[in-house]
């Protein structure tokens, strides 16, 4: 390349390569060492930046954007406090296979600490990359200014590729600065992979027809690598063709319809009795994109495998035969095996006995009726009553505690609409900031349901919910403690209830809501919000619902550790303690 060619900073080469990996959306919140790339960044009319209040914030916002839009977003933050406040939020997009770059800031190159000499270098120096790398696919110190360009398209590129997840890059001050080519000659674009696998699936789809011949009761069960690779309507079409129902676990909660007759619940811990029920009587296992851990086994994990046929299928292999032993699996990405097995798979007979059959646990057990308090709001026909009231919202935004699950067994989602929760990690303070994203990306309406308890870990986010005016409604779950923990005390500490309902408080929210601006309704019974339902249609922006729950109850049904698989509290008691 000639002097006379152009030369961009890293931080302007930066802002110039981001829209051409398919960026539109940056979320950050600002400190000193990342001001370089910040003031290049805006500066570029392509991207569009959301200041956040916290940098979890805007780690849990920008993976609410990605699940939403397909599409990888970057997360910023400085040094030090700033790179690790991301932490919680790069290990839920890890466990949760999201795709987001997470960019930090740095001290200068000569500042940074040196082995032996001290604890720290320059000011808010932190080793983020050491810290981050057991849960990110790929961490990477950049101190070389001419790599950036290699090291920036390989981040993007490792992110999105095979099972998806998140990347950080760590860039010093004075490496922003660093002049690079604006079109360097060593970034080409990867050629596509070659499929290896093809008479691997060829001998796995025959060996699945030949047991589904012989099945009268299989059943598919969804997880949360569906919506990952982009194929809920191809899984659709594939067992419509089949008639095969499907589960979903707490991440594939989506990956179907409720419209669809072949939906059969959620599984689970906290699964519908009815969905736990269908896995327990089948007697062939389709497993898509789900790692079967144990709040999809429970802690019967033989009862849980049985003796009936387990076909898995997952895009990492490490989690093939690894919670649930001796099936038959295969090591493959859902977005070349689903149209492959669409037409490699052939079964017959309308399984209508197996279908009458689920039918009728459904009727048996409606998840409506799990949880009735004597007073007040049925949680479950809340979330009825909400999704009912407001049918074309993009996603459903959960954060995590009790609500998650009445919202995972009751949320009845249209086609096209996503279910977003924060399944691996399991953070609560997840949903309002994941919500903000998922509204940034839909550019429509997100329904949150939150829990009083996680709503205060991420509460300043209502400012940023008000200053970009998203249509998300918050709908507040206060039970007025750490109900699922709470419920853990009940089961196993003799009801001594030490911080969640002892040495716990909330704030009155509405109040809350509207010194941020945010219109605000309360709502006691299910008669009040209907009321209140009906006022938000003439809402266009952010709107809080209050919804005062009975602060003992239980989220039902839950499976009694220690006991079969299937076997459901409140019915039957637990022998062991739960580990999760």
């Amino acid at each position: 390349m000639s002097d006379t060619d152009e030369r961009l900073t890293v931080a302007a080469y930066l802002a110039k390569a981001l829209p051409e990996l398919g960026v539109s959306h940056v979320f950050e919140l600002v400190g000193g060492m990342l001001t370089v790339m910040l003031d290049s960044i805006h500066r570029n009319p392509a991207l569009t930046v959301v200041s956040m209040h916290h940098e979890q914030g805007a780690g849990f916002a920008a993976e609410g954007f990605a699940r939403t839009s397909g599409r990888p977003a970057v997360a910023m933050a400085t040094s030090g406090p700033g790179a690790t406040n991301l932490l919680t939020a790069i290990g839920s997009c890890y466990f949760d296979s999201v795709p987001v770059v997470f960019i930090t800031g740095q001290v200068n190159t000569y500042e940074l600490h040196e082995e032996g000499r001290g604890r720290q270098g320059g000011f808010q120096e932190t080793d983020v990359v050491s810290i981050a790398t057991p849960i990110t696919k790929l961490a990477r110190l950049v101190t070389d200014a001419d790599s950036f360009p290699k090291v920036l398209a390989e981040a993007f590129e490792v992110a999105t590729r095979g099972r998806p997840g998140p990347v950080l890059l760590d860039i010093p001050m004075n490496v922003q600065r660093a002049l690079v080519p604006a079109v360097p000659d060593e970034v080409v674009a990867r050629s596509a992979a070659s499929d290896d696998r093809q008479e691997e699936r060829g001998a796995f789809t025959t060996r699945l027809t030949a047991a589904l011949r012989d099945a009268k009761r299989p059943l598919v069960i969804a997880g949360g690598g569906v919506q990952s690779a982009g194929v809920a309507e191809e899984l659709r079409t594939a067992v419509e063709r089949w008639r095969i129902p499907v589960v979903g676990t707490l991440m594939g909660v989506d990956a179907l319809p409720a419209t669809s007759e072949l939906h059969a619940g959620v599984i689970g811990s906290y699964g519908n009795r009815w969905a736990n029920w269908a896995v327990a009587q089948s007697d062939l296992l389709l497993v898509l994109g789900s790692r079967l851990d144990v709040r999809q086994t429970g802690s019967d994990v033989a009862g849980f495998r049985g003796s009936r046929a387990i076909f898995h299928v997952d895009v990492d292999a490490t989690e093939l035969n690894n919670h649930v032993t001796g099936c038959d699996v295969l090591h493959d990405d859902l977005r070349t095996f689903l149209p492959f097995a669409l037409d490699a798979v052939t079964t017959t007979g309308g399984r209508a006995e197996w279908l009458a059959a689920l039918a009728e646990q459904r009727e048996a057990w409606p998840d409506t009726a799990e949880n009735v308090p004597a007073a007040g709001l049925n949680p479950n026909l809340a979330v009825r009553q909400i999704l009912q009231a407001r049918p074309a919202a993009a996603a459903v935004v959960t954060d995590v505690g009790q609500h998650q699950m009445w919202a995972a067994q009751s949320a009845a989602l249209s086609a096209g609409q996503r279910f977003l929760t924060s399944g691996g990690m399991g953070s609560m303070g997840f949903g309002l900031p994941a919500a903000i994203g998922s509204a940034l990306a839909s550019q429509g309406e997100v329904v949150l349901i939150a829990g009083d308890g996680g709503f205060q870990c991420n509460i300043q986010e209502l400012q940023t919910l008000v200053r970009q005016q998203l249509p998300v409604r918050v709908v507040v779950f206060d039970n007025g403690c750490h109900g699922m923990v709470r419920q853990f005390q009940e089961s196993y500490f003799d009801k001594r209830y030490y911080s969640t309902k002892w040495g716990y408080s909330a704030p009155d929210f509405c109040a809350v809501a509207r010194a941020y601006g945010i219109p605000a309704f309360h709502a006691e019974d299910h008669d009040q919000l209907a009321e209140v339902l009906d006022a938000l249609h003439s809402q266009d922006g952010p709107v809080l619902l209050h919804l005062s729950i009975d602060a003992d109850l239980n989220a039902y049904p839950k499976m009694a550790f220690g006991r079969e698989f299937g076997s459901m509290e409140p019915g039957v008691k637990p022998t062991e303690m739960e580990g999760t």
